[in-house]
């Protein structure tokens, strides 16, 4: 018995990690610790942690005589709703959670366990960077982290959870994971932080000016997710886990709604203005699709012109890929792009079909855009549309000009089905336009030529400013009335469930990155 109680003084202590001290400091810091977030995010009382008593070999320096408890990180795995995920959680209390030899093969080893039982495996940020004392064999860590975070990349999905300071090499893992959760006010991402800059280029900056959690939300695009707390960022992952499958042969669990299927949305048959030139919302189309107006929104501060978001559809996750004509009208530009294509290849990897909402007049225009590489980010979007062998249903709502129609995924860049609102606008570019150049001579020739003009731009209007044309060709497969859009929607996915296809055998395409 002495000796069992011997292991438990021990786990206690370890449980303890840096100290009492050190737990106060966090906690005055408005974080939890590396426990205390484990204990939110798994079911209760399911949490196993693995490698409790490894600890660093280093005899640099001072650190022959340092404690380490778990050497600065907890790992391991348990249940989120039932489901198998794994874990680590780096514990800022044991020498800033800075990263050594022994921490990182903590983290390879989970990481490694996740891959083989195909589950997901949530990482938990909060570390000082490399540690200083063990050298190039904390850089070693470092590499073989993003090795395994790049192998596993497609097969599970990979969050990262940033609680804290991260800084230099560490924010690399994060970047290369599927999401990245940032906590308001408590966390940073940089390569260089603020004094460094500061002594470099003379520019003055804090660090949550720099790499704080909506500067990353809402202007780099590296962040996906904001939490105003470690609590309320770590009930929202649970949430995240919640619409995707635990790896890449197995699809999203399907959940049980009392949302009728059939549901008429009558609103719809008015929601799009008569003026052409006018905005509305189009999460309000979006709510009023999903099961009981539910929708979990990826990246809703960066590229407010796009939307990326999950729904579900009678119980199933469906991603969601819609203009928004509240911002810059909703036409593409380099951001939109690059963070429509991202979700994209995300939802395909893991089996999760796609619904695009288009109302976009075309690209950005602008020296900015073009000098900034639209053509090769813009190309990202119709890669990664041409390449997704989910189902994939489009709804045109409004505009669907030029390019940008066939960016938003039209028939021939792989659309399983195509549906039109009678409001669809489908053409080379609007009426006003296009009468431009169509009917410049008529325009240059007549008595009037502003009278003449609207004349044109009517007859243009006639012509393409619905639907009608296209669906005549087999671009569209049918034009419904918008009330009826869930339930259509839902058919189509229904008949695409059992959709084979696979693309030509290649080591991997070269998308234009």
């Amino acid at each position: 018995m002495n000796k069992i109680e011997d292991l438990r003084k021990k786990k206690e202590h370890l449980a303890q990690g840096g100290g009492q001290k050190r737990i106060e400091d966090q906690h005055a810091k408005g974080k939890l610790t590396a426990r205390e977030r484990i204990a939110l995010l798994f079911d209760e009382g399911s949490f196993v942690e693995m490698d409790t008593f490894v600890s660093h070999r280093s005899n640099n320096f001072d650190m022959a005589h340092t404690k380490a408890p778990g050497d600065g990180v907890v790992t391991g795995y348990g249940n989120v709703d039932g489901r198998l995920v794994f874990a680590f959680a780096q514990d800022f209390t044991v020498l800033g959670g800075s990263l050594g030899e022994y921490h990182a093969e903590k983290i390879v080893k989970v990481q490694k366990m996740a891959l083989k039982m195909g589950a997901p495996i949530v990482g938990l940020n909060d570390s000082g960077g490399a540690r200083i004392q063990e050298g190039v064999n904390s850089l070693s860590g470092f590499g073989k982290i993003f090795y395994n975070n790049t192998i596993a990349s497609g097969v599970i999905p990979q969050i990262s959870v940033i609680m804290g300071p991260c800084a230099g090499g560490a924010v690399y893992s994060p970047a290369i994971m599927d999401f990245v959760f940032m906590v308001d006010k408590t966390s940073q991402m940089f390569i260089t932080g603020p004094q460094v800059i500061k002594t470099v280029t003379g520019e003055d900056i804090s660090p949550e000016k720099l790499g704080g959690a909506m500067t990353h939300n809402s202007i780099s695009g590296v962040a996906h997710f904001i939490g105003k707390d470690d609590t309320d960022t770590l009930i929202k992952v649970r949430e995240l886990i919640s619409y995707l499958p635990s790896n890449n042969l197995e699809t999203a669990p399907v959940y049980a709604t009392t949302d009728d299927p059939n549901r008429l949305i009558p609103e719809f048959n008015e929601i799009i203005p008569e003026n052409p030139n006018k905005g509305y919302d189009v999460y309000e189309v979006i709510k009023k699709l999903a099961d009981n107006e539910q929708i979990y929104d990826v990246m809703h501060y960066y590229a407010k012109n796009i939307v990326t978001c999950f729904i579900r559809l009678d119980g199933q996750t469906v991603g969601v890929i819609a203009s928004q004509p509240k911002f810059a009208a909703g036409c593409l530009d380099i951001d939109a792009s690059d963070k429509a294509a991202r979700f994209i290849r995300r939802c395909d990897a893991f089996n999760i079909p796609l619904l695009t909402l288009v109302d976009v007049p075309g690209f950005l225009p602008g020296t900015g855009q073009e000098h900034g590489g639209i053509i090769r980010h813009g190309a990202k979007l119709l890669y990664a549309y041409a390449e997704a062998t989910v189902p994939k249903v489009t709804m045109i709502l409004r505009k669907a000009y030029g390019g940008a129609y066939i960016g938003m995924c039209n028939k021939e860049l792989g659309a399983d089905m195509v549906l039109a609102w009678p409001s669809a606008q489908i053409a080379v570019m609007g009426a006003e336009g296009a009468a431009n150049i169509v009917f410049k001579n008529d325009i240059k020739k007549a008595d009037d030529p502003v009278a003449k003009r609207q004349e044109k731009i009517a007859e243009y209007e006639e012509k393409f400013s619905n639907p009608y044309r296209a669906a005549e060709m087999g671009y569209v497969d049918d034009v419904i009335e918008p009330a009826t859009a869930r339930q259509r929607v839902i058919s189509a996915y229904d008949m695409l469930a059992s959709k084979r296809e696979s693309l030509p055998a290649k080591k991997h395409g070269n998308i234009p990155l």
